[in-house]
């Protein structure tokens, strides 16, 4: 139960932290922190939640991660659903609390998105479903291919955390304009069931392509880098 807690709370900062910068700072006047600030947010969630609850439940925050680290050989398959419930709870707790947050400003409507992820007409750059894909998909992949190598017992000790939470600043600085980037199944499904209508009917994307990029990069890291954990 303590790692099922960890879980919840590492991805209850996570949306909070990343989605939170995204809604309620990236374009606020004058001293808006823009697309840097929000990948760096993201990062930032991440690193100080690896050193926060690494020693605890492995810091997954991330339903695609914990499938990814079972295709590697570093996680039980019997731990995947309660993992990814308590993820997704995590997620939707800190959706809950970022909504009574924002709502409290003047003009504040979810129709703006709410830092949904999407496509076509709801990717910041009018990137369509293809591009998404293949986007989530890769950068999921590499993401894992991060991570696994990071915390392998051949890597030097220690640096895991910098190296994961700087591997998810690049991919948000890469693919923020495609999808909004996801490449996080639970932080998606977090800010969707807010907003509703169109978040819902794309979520199925945020799930699919960064569980089969997921594995995907699990396989790649085990044929270039062996099954040391």
């Amino acid at each position: 139960m303590q790692r099922y807690g960890a879980e919840f709370v590492g991805t209850f900062w996570l949306v909070l932290g990343g989605c939170g910068s995204a809604v309620l700072a990236a374009a606020f006047p004058e001293v808006g922190i823009g697309l840097h600030g929000v990948s760096l947010a993201f990062g930032l969630t991440v690193l100080t939640m690896a050193f926060a609850i690494g020693h605890v439940s492995g810091c997954h925050l991330n339903p695609a991660v914990s499938i990814g680290l079972w295709a590697g050989g570093r996680f039980e398959a019997s731990q995947l659903v309660p993992y990814i419930a308590s993820q997704v709870l995590g997620a939707v707790a800190a959706g809950g609390v970022l909504y009574l947050i924002a709502s409290g400003a003047p003009g504040f409507d979810v129709a703006g998105g709410f830092a949904s992820n999407g496509y076509a007409e709801h990717s910041p750059g009018g990137y369509d479903l293809k591009s998404a894909f293949v986007t989530e998909v890769v950068m999921t992949g590499m993401f894992l291919v991060i991570i696994l190598g990071a915390t392998d017992a051949r890597a030097p000790k220690g640096f895991a955390p910098i190296a994961i939470g700087l591997g998810l600043t690049l991919i948000h600085l890469i693919s923020i304009p495609v999808t909004n980037t996801s490449v996080n199944p639970a932080r998606s499904t977090g800010v969707a069931l807010y907003v509703g209508g169109w978040a819902i009917s794309q979520l199925w994307l945020f799930w699919v392509a960064p569980i089969l990029g997921a594995v995907a990069g699990a396989v790649t890291y085990r044929a270039i880098g062996g099954s040391s954990d």
